[in-house]
């Protein structure tokens, strides 16, 4: 792990941005490999979470009971050096547990006054779990620390700390006393990272490895001072018209009325600009994890389904005819690219 953080991103010319590019580059190759090493498979999973951090953003994690969302929050904690901290989403789950609030104290002299006690928002990684088991009260708070960065509370502003991401998560097959997340406030998170089932031989090492005391533990590799440079670098890097035009045409398409009607007629609700913003960001974010010092038309396709599938909603008439929004990006994205 480096002794100082980068420089500021800002203050490189042109010159010197290809050799920050490979030395940044550097450092999440070394990241990704540790958490590998504690993260066995899901390594699609493991990449999106990275590009999502680095880009600056959110993340919700979708996947069934047992598949490591816990483990690759707390993990990449570690690896990337950031403070953590965890939520239990429950239906009793008050705003206040989430942001804090005020005690009234009395001091030595009889005095009384309000103290604020921070809640667990105020970490620079955050793990909400099981989201959608909150009521929508509590979501909306969270949600609004997550867009705006800072809480309010008896008409004081506190700050979160910086960087500040959370990585929410979601039971796909378990929705009996849920409040499933309105479309609008999904589209505060800049990916949908699913997280599939193993394959054999993935699963046959989990047995093995995390049964017999060979389990391995996570290692730091950056600081969080790592991650705000490296955030910074990612919006310095070049992106050709070529990519720039095949996200815009490609968020487009992706709204009911605006792309070809095979596809979109089976759209109930679209992608905004927000989505386009998070493709650009997304896709410059992938080239550098992956020692490229620009991205191409492969990263806005392999993007393309995580950062719009959140934000986009099927027709009644296409959930009865069985349509799935995988299968419609899939065909946006052979439409555009």
């Amino acid at each position: 792990m480096n002794d100082t953080p980068l420089d500021d991103a800002h203050d490189l010319t042109a010159h010197d941005l290809i050799s920050h590019v490979e030395s940044v580059a550097a450092q999440w190759i070394a990241a990704r490999a540790a958490v590998g090493e504690v993260i066995f498979g899901q390594q699609q999973a493991v990449e999106n979470t990275l590009v999502t951090l680095l880009s600056g953003g959110h993340a919700l994690l979708v996947g069934v009971p047992g598949l490591a969302k816990t483990r690759l929050v707390d993990t990449l904690g570690i690896v990337l050096g950031l403070d953590r901290s965890r939520i239990q989403f429950t239906p009793d789950l008050m705003p206040s547990d989430i942001i804090g609030s005020e005690v009234m104290e009395e001091a030595g002299d009889g005095r009384r006054k309000f103290r604020f006690i921070k809640g667990p928002v105020f970490t620079q990684l955050l793990m909400a779990d099981e989201i959608n088991r909150a009521s929508p009260r509590t979501q909306s708070a969270l949600l609004q620390a997550m867009q705006e960065y800072h809480v309010t509370v008896a008409g004081e502003r506190y700050d979160l700390p910086r960087p500040f991401h959370v990585l929410a998560t979601e039971n796909p097959i378990e929705h009996e006393g849920t409040y499933p997340l309105p479309e609008a406030q999904l589209d505060r998170f800049l990916m949908q990272v699913d997280m599939p089932y193993p394959d054999e031989a993935t699963e046959r090492r989990i047995l093995i490895e995390t049964t017999s005391g060979m389990d391995q533990q996570a290692k730091p590799v950056l600081r969080a001072a790592d991650l705000v440079a490296a955030q910074a670098l990612v919006r310095r890097m070049p992106i050709g018209e070529q990519v720039v035009d095949a996200i815009l045409t490609l968020t487009r398409a992706a709204r009911p009325g605006q792309g070809r009607d095979e596809v979109t007629r089976y759209l109930a609700w679209g992608a905004g600009p927000r989505a386009g913003q998070a493709l650009m960001l997304a896709v410059r974010a992938r080239a550098l994890i992956q020692g490229r010092l620009a991205p191409s038309l492969e990263d806005v396709a392999a993007l393309a389904n995580p950062v719009l599938k959140h934000r986009l909603a099927l027709t009644f008439a296409a959930r009865a005819d069985g349509k799935t929004i995988d299968a419609l990006i899939a065909r946006l994205v052979d439409f555009v690219l």
